[in-house]
Protein backbone atom coordinates (compact mmCIF):
# COMPACT_ATOMS: atom_id res chain seq x y z
CA UNK A 1 0.00 0.00 0.00
CA UNK A 2 1.49 3.36 -0.98
CA UNK A 3 2.35 5.93 1.66
CA UNK A 4 0.52 9.25 1.79
CA UNK A 5 3.52 11.00 0.23
CA UNK A 6 3.55 8.47 -2.63
CA UNK A 7 -0.20 8.95 -3.15
CA UNK A 8 0.35 12.71 -3.22
CA UNK A 9 3.12 12.37 -5.82
CA UNK A 10 0.85 10.19 -7.99
CA UNK A 11 -1.96 12.74 -7.64
CA UNK A 12 0.40 15.51 -8.77
CA UNK A 13 1.55 13.49 -11.81
CA UNK A 14 -2.02 12.67 -12.79
CA UNK A 15 -3.06 16.32 -12.45
CA UNK A 16 -0.12 17.43 -14.60
CA UNK A 17 -0.94 14.87 -17.32
CA UNK A 18 -4.62 15.80 -17.37
CA UNK A 19 -3.76 19.51 -17.10
CA UNK A 20 -6.10 19.89 -14.11
CA UNK A 21 -4.69 23.16 -12.79
CA UNK A 22 -6.84 23.29 -9.63
CA UNK A 23 -6.01 19.77 -8.44
CA UNK A 24 -2.36 20.37 -9.26
CA UNK A 25 -2.46 23.56 -7.20
CA UNK A 26 -4.00 21.73 -4.21
CA UNK A 27 -1.47 18.90 -4.50
CA UNK A 28 1.42 21.35 -4.69
CA UNK A 29 0.16 23.23 -1.62
CA UNK A 30 0.00 20.01 0.38
CA UNK A 31 3.39 18.88 -0.93
CA UNK A 32 4.89 22.24 0.04
CA UNK A 33 3.46 21.97 3.58
CA UNK A 34 4.91 18.46 3.96
CA UNK A 35 8.31 19.47 2.55
CA UNK A 36 8.44 22.57 4.78
CA UNK A 37 7.86 20.42 7.87
CA UNK A 38 10.49 17.92 6.72
CA UNK A 39 13.05 20.66 6.12
CA UNK A 40 12.25 22.53 9.36
CA UNK A 41 12.53 19.39 11.48
CA UNK A 42 15.24 17.74 9.33
CA UNK A 43 13.36 14.45 9.24
CA UNK A 44 11.60 12.24 6.72
CA UNK A 45 7.93 12.29 7.73
CA UNK A 46 5.95 9.08 8.14
CA UNK A 47 2.24 8.71 7.39
CA UNK A 48 1.19 9.72 10.92
CA UNK A 49 3.09 13.02 10.67
CA UNK A 50 1.76 13.70 7.17
CA UNK A 51 -1.75 12.94 8.43
CA UNK A 52 -1.27 15.49 11.21
CA UNK A 53 -0.34 18.13 8.61
CA UNK A 54 -3.37 17.23 6.48
CA UNK A 55 -5.62 17.43 9.57
CA UNK A 56 -4.41 20.93 10.36
CA UNK A 57 -4.91 22.01 6.73
CA UNK A 58 -8.44 20.56 6.79
CA UNK A 59 -9.19 22.52 9.96
CA UNK A 60 -7.82 25.70 8.35
CA UNK A 61 -10.04 25.18 5.29
CA UNK A 62 -13.11 24.60 7.50
CA UNK A 63 -12.39 27.80 9.44
CA UNK A 64 -11.89 29.73 6.21
CA UNK A 65 -15.18 28.45 4.84
CA UNK A 66 -17.00 29.67 7.97
CA UNK A 67 -15.31 33.08 7.72
CA UNK A 68 -16.06 33.46 3.99
CA UNK A 69 -19.70 32.45 4.50
CA UNK A 70 -20.02 35.06 7.25
CA UNK A 71 -18.50 37.62 4.90
CA UNK A 72 -20.77 36.64 2.00
CA UNK A 73 -17.91 35.55 -0.25
CA UNK A 74 -19.48 32.51 -1.96
CA UNK A 75 -16.79 32.50 -4.67
CA UNK A 76 -14.11 31.90 -2.04
CA UNK A 77 -16.31 29.41 -0.18
CA UNK A 78 -16.51 27.25 -3.31
CA UNK A 79 -12.73 27.38 -3.80
CA UNK A 80 -12.04 26.41 -0.19
CA UNK A 81 -14.61 23.59 -0.33
CA UNK A 82 -12.95 22.17 -3.43
CA UNK A 83 -9.56 22.17 -1.69
CA UNK A 84 -11.15 20.70 1.45
CA UNK A 85 -12.53 17.83 -0.65
CA UNK A 86 -9.07 17.20 -2.10
CA UNK A 87 -7.49 17.10 1.38
CA UNK A 88 -10.20 14.87 2.84
CA UNK A 89 -9.47 12.27 0.17
CA UNK A 90 -6.15 11.66 1.97
CA UNK A 91 -7.80 11.34 5.39
CA UNK A 92 -8.86 7.99 6.83
CA UNK A 93 -12.58 7.26 7.07
CA UNK A 94 -14.25 9.34 9.76
CA UNK A 95 -15.63 7.61 12.83
CA UNK A 96 -19.34 7.64 13.60
CA UNK A 97 -20.58 9.39 16.73
CA UNK A 98 -21.45 5.98 18.24
CA UNK A 99 -17.86 4.78 17.75
CA UNK A 100 -16.52 7.95 19.35
CA UNK A 101 -18.90 7.54 22.30
CA UNK A 102 -17.57 3.99 22.85
CA UNK A 103 -14.00 5.27 22.88
CA UNK A 104 -14.99 8.08 25.26
CA UNK A 105 -16.54 5.52 27.62
CA UNK A 106 -13.44 3.31 27.53
CA UNK A 107 -11.12 6.31 28.07
CA UNK A 108 -13.20 7.44 31.06
CA UNK A 109 -13.11 3.90 32.47
CA UNK A 110 -9.32 3.87 32.02
CA UNK A 111 -8.66 7.30 33.57
CA UNK A 112 -11.37 7.15 36.27
CA UNK A 113 -11.81 10.95 36.42
CA UNK A 114 -13.06 12.47 39.66
CA UNK A 115 -14.94 15.24 37.86
CA UNK A 116 -14.92 17.81 35.06
CA UNK A 117 -11.46 19.04 36.09
CA UNK A 118 -9.97 15.78 34.73
CA UNK A 119 -11.07 16.57 31.16
CA UNK A 120 -7.44 17.00 30.05
CA UNK A 121 -6.43 13.56 31.30
CA UNK A 122 -9.31 11.89 29.45
CA UNK A 123 -8.52 13.83 26.26
CA UNK A 124 -4.85 12.85 26.54
CA UNK A 125 -5.82 9.17 26.48
CA UNK A 126 -8.51 9.61 23.84
CA UNK A 127 -6.94 11.83 21.17
CA UNK A 128 -4.26 9.38 19.95
CA UNK A 129 -7.03 6.82 19.34
CA UNK A 130 -9.12 9.17 17.19
CA UNK A 131 -6.33 11.17 15.51
CA UNK A 132 -7.42 12.13 12.02
CA UNK A 133 -10.57 10.02 12.22
CA UNK A 134 -12.79 12.32 14.29
CA UNK A 135 -13.36 16.03 14.79
CA UNK A 136 -11.61 17.21 17.96
CA UNK A 137 -14.49 19.57 18.80
CA UNK A 138 -16.99 16.70 18.75
CA UNK A 139 -14.71 14.50 20.86
CA UNK A 140 -14.26 17.30 23.40
CA UNK A 141 -18.01 17.93 23.50
CA UNK A 142 -18.79 14.25 24.11
CA UNK A 143 -16.20 14.01 26.90
CA UNK A 144 -17.63 17.14 28.55
CA UNK A 145 -21.14 15.65 28.40
CA UNK A 146 -19.93 12.45 30.08
CA UNK A 147 -18.05 14.38 32.76
CA UNK A 148 -21.09 16.52 33.48
CA UNK A 149 -20.01 19.92 32.25
CA UNK A 150 -21.72 20.01 28.86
Amino acid sequence: MPTLKERLAEQMKAAMKSQDKETLSYARNLHAAVRKKEIDDRVDLDDAAVLKIISSLVKQRQDSIEQFKAGGREDLVAKEQAELGFLQAFMPAQMSEAEIRQLVDSAIAEVKPSGPKDLGQVMKVLLPKVQGRADGKLVNQLVREKLGQG
